[in-house]
């Protein structure tokens, strides 16, 4: 087979998998025509934004394309991982078989990153660079080159990556890092923000620090070829095709290395028993068992480190930012909102509490004789949460009090934590029962529902935030006013929520455990 064989093979594959989203459920049918609205309008949004710096003068707007163009490098080195395990033709094992050698199959692979509404929306946007930085014939001639040129580096540099993590990232260790290290780049976009926050420097000098930091990396050159145009430009571009062509050689290395060489995922794990703190404070019986469970999911599963961890990044991004703002700094009920936060987004996790259970939830309930017995299953798994939260809710208390300069305030924020976690248990008992969906079997520590059931996990997550907005209500509606003294009966309230929605939950569940255990269930 050619190459422009390849080419189109895998174009026409790229489009019939895209079709296929077509002929699901209703749900993956909307789910494409918003993935296709989206992409339209952020392909014109960005054009229209990109144009606009032609109003601006002229070292802003460099200065602005030159740092852009970086950063979607950038998203195109991270993003994908973040995908690994959605998307196979990402993954070079499921490519394995078939009959091509590695140039080709490196060139199908580059013709399915560059097929795709995404892509194209991207390589629309950067277009606008053109309008806002070409003069002249010869520069509109050069910024086209160099805007197909900073396509090709994005795609190439996006696959280099995937590729050489590709073993990496099919263990469970390797997901791990990967999950940590998707949200340090979560921190550190929010980086620049807080810098200008705090009143480190003024906006404009740091961002033409930064491109002139930026200025020989590829990105950089393509931005000034296309301003500058003439024969300095023209040896950029031929300077960047070689880079390109110099990474695409150690692709295609990488993929002929990765297609033969196993992944530790194939590797045998060693089984050693161990006692953990259920089994030396809790009696045995149901109770520890599911307490027991619920820790070793936790510390093992990344999809539950994924929501620890982000849960506690976004309560430190919070207190960062909301620490200087406005003169005055912040008042002593800050540690208080951001503690709650923190609680409020831990107690998210337990809004489908069987859904990481998978088609393995039977073996529960066969053991289901009763509501009692579902109650203390839910009894468990809170406490499982609950002994991870409370004195991680107490950390997050002392730190922000401390950093906003309120210290009376970390005992408040402490119980108003921990009866906002109570109320969140109680809430996901519900919706746990009402709206359980799949959470999908994959490599990927960022899937959420299985296909069909996006509509189910949207609910369930709008619910689970309406209630526990409104059941909060009580002790939050005081504090706007400065009754800190009510945060004392906050962990009793909380503890009366839980007690009362893992109740209910359980008498709903065990009358649809059959329907339970299908919608938990569903093929991936």
């Amino acid at each position: 087979m050619s190459l422009l064989g390849t080419v189109t093979l895998f174009a026409r594959l790229k489009l019939r998998l895209m079709a296929g989203s077509l002929r699901g459920d209703l749900q993956r049918k909307l789910g494409f025509v918003f993935t296709l609205l989206a992409a339209a309008g952020l392909a014109v949004l960005g054009f229209f934004l990109m144009s606009l710096l032609r109003l601006a003068p002229p070292h802003v707007a460099l200065s602005l394309v030159t740092v852009v163009f970086f950063l979607l490098l950038l998203g195109w080195m991270t993003v994908p991982l973040l995908a690994f395990g959605l998307d196979d033709t990402l993954d070079p094992a499921k490519l394995a078989l078939f009959p091509l050698d590695t140039r080709r199959l490196a060139v199908g692979m580059f013709t399915a990153s560059a097929t795709g509404v995404w892509p194209v929306a991207m390589l629309a946007a950067t277009f606008g660079a053109l309008v806002g930085l070409a003069y002249g014939l010869a520069g509109l001639t050069i910024g086209i080159l160099a805007v197909l040129l900073q396509f090709a580096l994005c795609l190439v540099a996006s696959r280099l990556v995937t590729t050489v993590l590709s073993s990496v990232l099919r263990t469970r260790r390797g997901r791990d890092v990967l999950a940590v290290a998707a949200l340090l780049v979560v921190v550190l976009v929010q980086l620049p923000n807080l810098l200008m926050n705090s009143g480190f420097g003024d906006p404009a000098a740091m961002l033409y620090r930064t491109a002139a930091v930026l200025r020989w990396t590829p990105p950089g050159m393509m931005a000034h070829a296309i301003a500058d145009g003439g024969l300095v430009a023209l040896g950029e571009v031929a300077l960047v095709a070689l880079f390109v062509a110099a990474l695409a050689w150690l692709w295609i290395k990488a993929l002929s290395r990765a297609l033969v060489t196993p992944d530790g995922s194939t590797q045998a794990a060693s089984v050693r028993r161990q006692s953990g703190l259920a089994d030396r404070f809790l009696p045995d019986g149901p109770l520890a068992a599911v307490v027991t469970k619920e820790l070793k999911y936790i510390r093992r599963e990344p999809r539950f480190r994924v929501g620890w961890f982000s849960a506690v990044v976004v309560t430190v991004v919070l207190s960062v930012s909301l620490s200087n703002t406005g003169e005055g700094g912040v008042g002593p009920g800050t540690p208080i909102v951001l503690t709650t936060i923190g609680a409020l987004m831990m107690a998210l996790q337990s809004g489908n509490a069987f859904g990481i259970d998978g088609r393995s939830l039977w073996m529960n309930a066969v053991v289901f004789g009763s509501e009692r017995d579902l109650s203390t299953d839910l009894a468990g798994r809170h406490l499982a949460n609950a002994l991870i939260a409370v004195p991680l809710l107490a950390a997050v208390a002392v730190a922000t009090g401390l950093f906003t300069g309120h210290p009376g305030s970390i005992l408040p924020a402490a119980l108003a934590g921990w009866g906002a976690l109570g109320i969140g248990l109680g809430v996901g008992s519900m919706t746990s029962v009402v709206l359980p969906y799949t959470v999908p079997e994959r490599v990927n520590a960022f899937t959420g529902a299985a296909p069909g059931q996006g509509g189910q996990a949207f609910a369930s997550a709008m619910g689970g935030a309406l209630g526990i907005g409104a059941l909060v209500l009580p002790f939050v509606l005081p504090l706007m006013f400065g009754l800190t003294w009510v945060c004392v009966l906050a962990p009793g309230y909380g503890l009366l929520a839980e007690v009362l929605g893992r109740r209910l939950a359980a008498r709903i569940g065990f009358a649809r455990t059959p329907e339970l255990l299908a919608e938990v269930s569903k093929g991936t």
